[in-house]
């Protein structure tokens, strides 16, 4: 009986000592698999890290190539004009009739305007108007019996607006009302 029992107690020291071996195997197995996904993940990771930062630089690059070149359209819609200009020029040089290059200067002045407006640039008004100094820069001022005081009597340069943003302000000559002296 006690060498049954001393099989028996073998027996199970072998089994329990199996059993260990056998989930040190499958706990080395779970170990190596979790190790090649960890190592799948750490380069996707990388991989996702780098095309982002790809996309970034990418991203930058055309910015800054759509600032850089953003004048490109308004600068195409006034060469025209710039054109017609020297075609008055010439044709001033070669003809004396004053009015034919006064008319075409209007028209080239008419055409610039146009395409100005076409992108949102707008002449503020002038002569007649209250002045305004977020809008107005009084160059002078000038005693006047006919303009009501702080109203614009003569414009020297005209102002621009921006769509909703000054651009620049008007040189206006203001009245200063009836001043008796």
């Amino acid at each position: 009986m006690a060498e049954q029992e001393e099989n028996t107690e073998e027996g199970l020291e072998q089994d329990s000592s199996g059993r260990e071996q056998a989930e040190t195997e499958d706990v080395s197995a779970q170990l190596a698999k979790a190790l090649e996904k960890n190592l799948e993940l750490e380069d996707k990771l990388l991989r996702m890290a780098a095309e982002q930062d790809n996309f970034r630089k990418r991203m930058q690059r055309e910015r800054e190539t759509a600032f850089k070149y953003a004048e490109e359209s308004i600068l195409r819609e006034i060469l025209p004009s710039l054109d017609n200009l020297e075609r008055a020029v010439e044709q001033c040089k070669c003809s004396p009739d004053a009015g034919a290059l006064l008319a075409g200067v209007e028209m080239t002045c008419k055409g610039l305007l146009n395409t100005l407006e076409k992108f949102g640039v707008k002449p503020l008004a002038g002569a007649g108007q209250p002045f305004d100094p977020n809008f107005h820069e009084a160059v002078a001022m000038e005693p006047s019996a006919e303009v009501p005081e702080n109203t614009i009597l003569q414009e020297y340069q005209k102002g621009y607006m921006f769509k909703d943003r000054l651009i620049r302000a008007a040189k206006v000559v203001v009245s200063k009302g009836n001043v008796e002296e």
